[in-house]
């Protein structure tokens, strides 16, 4: 009995491994080449940026590859009638399964770190590399494209002298519909400042043209500073509730239902005040609007916060759903060609699997659904997969 299940675990972790190898190599260098081509990253930089792509390649890759590898091993077994030849020594089906099972349970905790770890350390380093890259980046796509931009400007030269950009040509559009800024200069130099997250331009002999009629000649040099984040977006300055690890989101849910407290007391006293003293007018004002509107957005985060554990949790169980209904699948199948078998274990769960997952996560961000609806697809899989389980003991 252990020579068997040895047999199958071995197998379906050197299908696995090799698998996970090769996709998460592919997976990576194409992330890379799209990064090189996009922000012009110099090589230094992508091997600093490749340890904080590579969670998040996993984490992509992981639920599928122990899929194909059940897949590949038991519609193997079963082509080959390995499986028909143990049943008939009066061996159950569950002890050739049983090495998937622990198998995908094992790969579900793990895959539930890569979702954290992906999401928090990832994000935020890969972040900082390209912050404290910014300047390299941008004298790159200068010197290469004669442009670079970001969220919220851009920057266009005639040529770059050196660390001298030659007549740029900047371009910043600010937030809420105002009037966009262009800015032209003789000469400009680019300098970062990673601590601040902003990239310094220092501008000379200089002439900014704001809407129409608004226009600023400056002989000497003029500092400027852009923040490198998209001050279009609302909430900035929040860190958004997905990119916060699983042991913050407690102490986070704390503090927003604190915040959340004192807002509605604070609502709810100027409201009885108001209506005592007869100010109803005061009720439908703008400011008392801006006031519910900031308390609707604690709430909308609060979801938020809610439903990022149990959406976490639900990702990496992903491993083990998968596996309860692909290895019965490719039993049943029958077919030793692992591409075949793989495919048609794949039609339920992408039929299934990930719109449930879509639809439960966002109905639970906005406060429609409780957080724990995020696991109704992995019920789902795992229902139909103890459908076909049985119906593997039994024939």
């Amino acid at each position: 009995m252990r020579i068997l299940t040895r047999y199958i675990l071995f197998d379906l972790a050197k299908v696995f491994l090799a698998t996970l190898i090769a996709l998460t190599l592919l997976m990576l260098l194409v992330g890379m080449a799209q990064e090189i081509r996009n922000q012009g990253l110099g090589l230094g930089t992508v091997i600093r940026v490749m340890p904080y792509l590579l969670p998040n390649a996993l984490r992509f890759a992981v639920p599928g590859t122990i899929l194909f590898a059940a897949c590949t091993v038991y519609g193997r077994m079963s082509a080959s009638n390995e499986i028909v030849a143990v049943k008939s020594l009066g061996i159950s089906p569950w002890v050739f399964l049983t090495p998937a099972v622990v198998l995908a349970s094992l790969l579900s905790l793990f895959s539930v770190w890569l979702n954290d770890i992906a999401v928090s350390w990832g994000k935020d380093g890969l972040k900082r590399v390209v912050v404290e890259s910014v300047e390299e980046i941008a004298y790159s796509m200068l010197r290469t494209h004669s442009a670079y931009s970001k969220s919220g400007f851009s920057i266009n030269a005639q040529g770059v002298d050196g660390r001298t950009l030659l007549r740029p040509l900047l371009m910043i559009n600010p937030s809420r519909g105002s009037s966009p800024v262009t800015i032209m200069a003789e000469t400009a130099e680019l300098q970062s400042n990673p601590e601040a997250g902003e990239l310094i331009i220092l501008l000379t002999n200089f002439t900014a043209e704001y809407g129409e009629n608004l226009v600023y000649d400056d002989a000497g040099t003029f500092r400027l500073a852009i923040p490198l984040v998209d001050t279009s977006k609302k909430g900035r300055g929040r860190k958004r509730p997905s990119l916060f690890a699983l042991r913050q989101i407690p102490s986070e849910i704390a503090a927003l239902n604190n915040r959340i407290e004192t807002s509605r007391q604070s609502l709810s006293a100027d409201a009885a005040y108001h209506m005592l003293t007869g100010d109803l007018a005061n009720l439908a004002s703008s400011n008392w609007q801006r006031r519910h509107d900031v308390l609707r957005d604690q709430y909308a985060r609060l979801y938020r916060f809610h439903t990022e554990p149990y959406r976490r949790w639900a990702n990496g169980f992903s491993c083990l759903c998968f596996v309860i209904v692909g290895a019965p699948l490719a039993v049943r199948f029958r077919n030793a060609h692992p591409m075949t078998t793989f495919f048609l274990c794949f039609l339920p769960i992408l039929v299934l699997y990930y719109p449930a997952l879509a639809f439960t996560v966002s109905q639970a961000k906005c406060g429609a659904l409780p957080p724990y609806f995020v696991w109704l697809g992995n019920i789902t899989l795992c229902s139909i997969g103890a459908w076909f389980l049985r119906s593997v003991m039994r024939y």
